[in-house]
């Protein structure tokens, strides 16, 4: 019975860390598909990490330039632009900080997706109603929280410094 009950445990387990980050469908037409920083006033250094990491392929579970997921580009994000260390996760990511209206969103803001009941996916804002992350098809990228997928799953943005 304990056996039983570990393998059980232990399979939710895995699949609720498979969850972390989402299989997200990206439409072409609404990503910034040249590559460029967004033409908005922002900060210097959340462009410049933007370039280090445009075109990185997703990988789950990866968290270095030969592949990274939704959670660990965050993650790196925030630290070198703000010294803030975040969990690993979405699902822990989720916890850190403040929500914040979108009205009132900033760059370097955590923006959250429900992309389906059971995943959620994480980006960085950088202004102009536009948002970096590890897209599951395209790697990271810049995409427009008014593309009708970002804009149906939105859920929220976070405020962590």
């Amino acid at each position: 019975m304990n056996n039983q009950l570990f393998t059980t445990i232990s399979i939710i387990g895995v699949i609720w860390f498979l969850n972390g980050c989402s299989n997200t469908p990206e439409n072409s037409s609404y990503a910034n598909s040249t590559g460029s920083f967004p033409t908005v006033q922002t900060d210097h250094a959340m462009k410049k990490i933007y370039n280090e990491w445009n075109g990185v392929p997703y990988r789950w579970g990866g968290t270095n330039k030969s592949g990274i997921d939704c959670s660990a580009f965050t993650q790196i994000v925030m630290l070198e632009y703000s010294q803030t260390n975040l969990p690993r996760t979405t699902h822990q990511q989720v916890n850190v900080g403040s929500k914040v209206a979108y009205s009132k969103a900033k760059v370097g803001d955590l923006v959250f997706f429900k992309v389906s009941r059971k995943q959620n996916h994480v980006g960085v804002y950088i202004g102009g109603n536009e948002f970096m992350h590890a897209s599951t098809s395209k790697g990271v990228i810049i995409s427009r929280l008014d593309n009708p997928y970002w804009a149906d799953a939105f859920w929220h943005f976070r405020r962590v410094n």
